[in-house]
């Protein structure tokens, strides 16, 4: 639990919408009523006044720096989370004598595939079903067909608690999901054409997906779909080519601020790896009364999973956590358990207090 002033915090361990820091919400609020002196909310403003555009400006700005975004891509801000990007990837992408080999690493992976294949004719270079989507693949188990025009990876899946330990090496440019585990680690933009996620998890609010694109793709994709749903034309109207998210931007905007005060790309790093190393050593040395399933090579940075010997524990596990300000530690419902999800804002006093109540957890329990 996190006390300050006024304010009663718990630790929220939610897959997302996410934790957010303190001092962005605190600013937050005290801008909300009345921006900058102006006498109304930013969210009231016409989003082609000057107050919004420098907001918009900014949020761009930071998310190149942040991201340390080379300069022949350009960040794109669309509605719609990253659902929507499954369909504009290859409604964009896609024509006739290509295709799109696409890693099924989980759940958020086939549902990217899924919603590919209206679209073009896509395939499955790597199924993970067969470990039950508790690894990634190897650059050589990765089957790439020819006339392929991307490979479609989910960097890391939210629900299975798996991640890409190495970016995939293969002959075609990569297109990743990168929602719940955004900005991160640093990523080798060379090997991309394309990345997005949802906000929602580390960098703000829902309903706003941030996608980098490489310019020099953007003359070369159809252009034959609705006008919301192309590249081209976000890119032409700088993001604007109707009225866009302005309060997640905005949100977007002071989380990156904050990113880059406590250090930047490298700092969330070196962040994850310590609250993930921390977690994963007190399920490892529990003496398997808690287990992850994940094979020990992908796990996650973000989103940890772990199971206790019965179904009836972890209900109670669950129970007593959330006595103890430890939220939203429920697994899925796709696959039961547990699941601890400690992005980017979550801090570290957050994980050592879910690491102590998982030992007493333990003792108390114990068979």
């Amino acid at each position: 639990m996190i006390d300050s002033d006024d304010n009663h915090r718990v630790f929220n361990f939610s897959a997302g919408p996410s934790t957010l820091p303190l001092s962005v919400l605190k600013e937050t609020r005290d801008e909300f009523v009345d921006y900058k002196g102006s006498g109304m909310s930013l969210i009231e403003m016409s989003h082609r006044g000057a107050h919004f555009m420098a907001v918009h400006e900014e949020a761009k700005a930071l998310a190149k720096r942040v991201f340390r975004c080379p300069d022949d891509f350009e960040v794109l801000f669309v509605q719609g989370g990253a659902t929507l990007q499954f369909a504009m990837v290859p409604i964009n992408f896609l024509k006739s004598g290509n295709r799109a080999g696409y890693v099924i690493s989980g759940s958020w992976a086939k549902g990217a595939f899924s919603d590919a294949k209206p679209y073009g004719e896509v395939y499955s270079a790597f199924d993970g079903a067969n470990d039950n989507f508790t690894r990634m693949p190897l650059s050589e188990e990765i089957q790439i067909k020819p006339d392929t025009r991307y490979l479609h990876i989910t960097s890391n899946e939210t629900i299975g608690g798996i991640r890409f330990p190495k970016w995939p090496d293969v002959d075609v440019p990569l297109i990743a999901d990168m929602s719940s585990e955004y900005m991160s680690r640093p990523v080798p933009f060379e090997r991309f054409d394309l990345i997005y996620g949802g906000v929602q998890k580390n960098l703000g609010p829902a309903g706003l997906a941030v996608v980098f694109i490489r310019k020099s793709v953007i003359a070369g994709l159809n252009t034959d779909a609705a006008r919301y749903l192309r590249y081209d034309i976000q890119y032409d109207k700088d993001s604007m080519f109707n009225t866009p998210p302005v309060f997640a931007i905005y949100l977007l905007g002071k989380m990156l601020k904050w990113m880059e005060g406590e250090g930047g790309l490298d700092a969330m790093e070196q962040a994850a790896e310590e609250k993930s190393s921390l977690l994963y050593d007190a399920i490892d040395q529990s003496d398997n009364y808690y287990n992850c399933p994940v094979d020990v090579s992908c796990r996650s940075r973000m989103n940890i999973v772990f199971r206790l010997p019965r179904e009836e524990l972890e209900t109670e596990f669950v129970k007593q956590a959330t006595a103890s300000d430890l939220l939203n530690l429920k697994g899925h419902r796709s696959v039961g358990g547990l699941r601890a999800s400690i992005y980017n804002a979550m801090p570290i006093e957050g994980v050592r207090a879910l690491v102590e109540f998982m030992k007493n957890f333990r003792e108390r329990h114990l068979e």
